[in-house]
């Protein structure tokens, strides 16, 4: 394979304020994913990965826990790292922001860009939500609350030291405006033009004096260097940046990163803070910035209180590193967020993985020892329907490299189980079991096993990226080797004669959704029962507040695009087959929507008839169990999953706006 250069690949680093759920440990498996596909593409990759391990909120975890911070750290760092082990993926840098050449270097970044006017002192003044660690104005808290987590806030003035980010501000827009490639996708683009830089940005704070858990300013050792400072500067520390100019060979060669893979909650710090602190450095931006959206739980909030956070050594329990890897990679669309739950789990696992695939695989190579003792061999005698399954094996690849080349990494994966689609489809064409009825068509039955070989070979060697162990398995049983990708434009390269494994492995066995439901939620309510009293209390707040992860700002504009009305349910039915859904004729003014809603194991649909609800009237209409839906009833939902409806406090006519 010909070498095509360098590439750099990093992931956001952890924070090591607890273990990473499920959403989180999606990331390094997309990273993985990309990182391999590059080295079989023939570039040099560098795959960085790591920890966060500064602020105030590990401070004050690892007082609770009666441990120095570093102590915390160390623990949870080495936790992050056994996932992503036990996640098979290959990264060549595991870099903690406590290790020693990091934080000299933050300290002598600091330095220089304080000596160059970029940072000075000053003093930051509001309302301060210690969890967040973040400051507030009063206009910007949310009924008194902090806007992001819902905690009590309070007056804290304290000596900060700023970075002058207007100074770069319209360097940056320049940048973004003539290199469309910089920030992916799209839309995350627009955001950051329309919704920070173009209104204008604010100095940074860069230091904090209020806790003494971070990297010390070193000529004021009052102040640490604040998180987003210390943390983003890890990608160049990490391949040997040195301030003073002593670069590290491999950053000569590695630097700009050619991609930062990151979830779209912090696309705002890597493509406005990061690029200004680079171009304060005079150092090259990186050359994009991917914010890829969340894997949300599609039977409810995570909670620790209720147990059910899922982790990615839980699944792997149940299903197996590759089953996972499949599962958060292809349904994860490209820009919107994806949805995981245990039903859904199960049934792409029954699906493609154990039957599209596993069936596959034991099927040829059952056929092959069958009919002619595992020995394939291509004695040419080819039909027309040979030709479509050569073509579309053979051209695979390129549709392939096309989808990794924008990133759709869940179309790449698609396009190469079409391929295993068409080989089964192949089966169904050529019927082997009927050939082999007729000694004068074996060698028409060999030909057609090893076609079957072939083109399960060449999906095998694009699929390594994905399912590593997987494909390496799929080969084994086969008795050759992956294919480089050069290799994978011809066909018939299996070499003639050769004998498959007598005795197949089953790939992915077929699972009983109902007892794999059962298994989790045994393990869910164990979990729940064994959150200590005072983690509880933290959480849930004596089940008086409640913290959800926060969404991303919207502009006033956006909110008034929702049209909210008071409605009145006059009919209600409960939806056939559907253990969740009733279905909702709801009066609004003149007209009358149905709607269904995911209520029915919280309300009947006798108690529904009469309620006024607050409805969102201008939803698109959606098409749920069958049935049209145009709108939306809104509920509140506590830390156990019950739903109560939002109704007005008083009589309101069906129609009413809600403003």
């Amino acid at each position: 394979m010909e070498n095509k250069g360098k590439y750099y690949i990093t992931t956001a680093i952890a924070y090591t304020s607890g273990k990473p759920h499920i959403g989180n440990s999606y990331e390094i498996v997309l990273a993985d994913s990309i990182a391999r596909f590059k080295r079989k593409e023939g570039y040099d990759v560098f795959f960085q990965t790591g920890t966060d391990e500064h602020g105030q909120k590990i401070e004050l975890k690892a007082a609770e826990a009666g441990i120095t911070p570093k102590e915390f750290v160390d623990d949870v760092a080495g936790t992050i790292k056994g996932l992503w082990d036990l996640m098979d993926t290959s990264y060549d840098k595991f870099i903690r922001t406590t290790d020693d050449y990091h934080e000299k270097q933050v300290q002598k970044i600091f330095k220089k860009l304080y000596d160059k006017g970029d940072i000075y002192k000053g003093a930051y003044e509001g309302l301060y939500c210690t969890p967040c660690e973040s400051f507030w104005t009063e206009s910007q808290l949310k009924d008194g609350k902090c806007p992001d987590c819902g905690r009590d806030v309070k007056p804290a003035k304290e000596e900060a030291y700023f970075f002058k980010m207007s100074k770069y501000a319209d360097r940056l827009i320049e940048h973004i405006n003539t290199h469309p490639e910089f920030i992916q996708p799209v839309s995350r683009k627009n955001e950051m033009m329309n919704n920070f830089l173009l209104p204008g940005l604010q100095d940074l704070c860069v230091s904090r004096t209020s806790f003494k858990w971070g990297i010390p300013v070193d000529f004021d050792d009052r102040h640490v260097v604040y998180v987003w400072l210390d943390a983003l500067t890890n990608y160049i520390t990490g391949i040997g940046y040195d301030a003073d100019g002593n670069h590290d060979a491999m950053y000569g060669k590695n630097w700009p990163a050619d991609l930062h893979l990151i979830g779209k909650d912090i696309i705002r710090f890597h493509t406005i803070y990061w690029p200004i602190f680079l171009m304060a450095l005079d150092e090259p931006l990186p050359k994009q910035v991917f914010g890829h959206p969340w894997l949300l739980q599609g039977d409810g909030k995570m909670s620790k209180s209720k147990g059910n956070v899922i982790y990615a050594d839980d699944l792997v329990e149940f299903f197996g590193v590759d089953a996972v890897r499949y599962f958060v990679l292809h349904e994860m669309p490209f820009e919107n967020d994806g949805t995981i739950s245990w039903e859904l789990l199960v049934e792409r696992i029954n699906s493609d993985l154990a039957n599209t695939l596993g069936n596959l695989v034991n099927r040829t190579i059952s056929m092959s020892n069958k009919y002619f003792d595992g020995v394939v061999s291509n004695k040419g005698v080819a039909e027309a329907v040979d030709e479509d399954l050569k073509a579309v094996a053979t051209g695979t690849l390129d549709k392939v490299l096309s989808k990794m080349e924008t990133l759709h990494v869940a179309d790449a994966l698609t396009e190469i189980f079409a391929l295993f689609k068409r080989c089964n489809k192949y089966i169904d064409e050529t019927e082997p079991w009927v050939l082999a009825k007729d000694e004068a068509k074996a060698d028409r039955l060999a030909t057609v096993l090893y076609n079957l070989t072939e083109g399960i070979i060449i999906g095998a060697s694009l699929l390594e990226s994905f399912l590593p162990t997987t494909a390496k398995k799929i080969a084994q049983q086969l008795n050759t080797e992956l294919r480089d990708f050069d290799k994978l434009k011809e066909f018939g390269l299996y070499p003639d004669g050769n004998k498959v494994t007598d005795a197949p492995e089953i790939l992915f066995a077929r699972l009983k959704e109902d007892e794999v439901i059962e298994k989790a939620t045994a393990m869910f309510a164990e979990r729940a029962a064994a959150v200590a009293p005072a983690e509880e209390a933290e959480e849930n707040c004596g089940n008086s507040v409640i913290d959800i992860e926060p969404k991303e700002e919207i502009l006033y504009d956006d909110f008034g695009k929702m049209q909210f009305q008071v409605g009145e349910i006059i009919a209600c039915e409960e939806v056939k087959k559907s253990k969740k859904l009733l279905c909702s004729q709801v009066r609004i003014g003149s007209s009358v929507k149905q709607i269904v809603s995911g209520i029915k194991q919280h309300y009947s649909a006798e108690e529904m008839v009469g309620k006024k609800v607050m409805v969102l009237v201008n939803l698109k209409p959606a098409t749920l169990a069958g049935i049209v839906s145009e709108g939306m009833i809104l509920c509140a939902e506590d830390a156990e999953g019950n739903l109560a409806l939002m109704v007005p406090e008083k009589e309101m006519p069906a129609g009413a706006e809600i403003c």
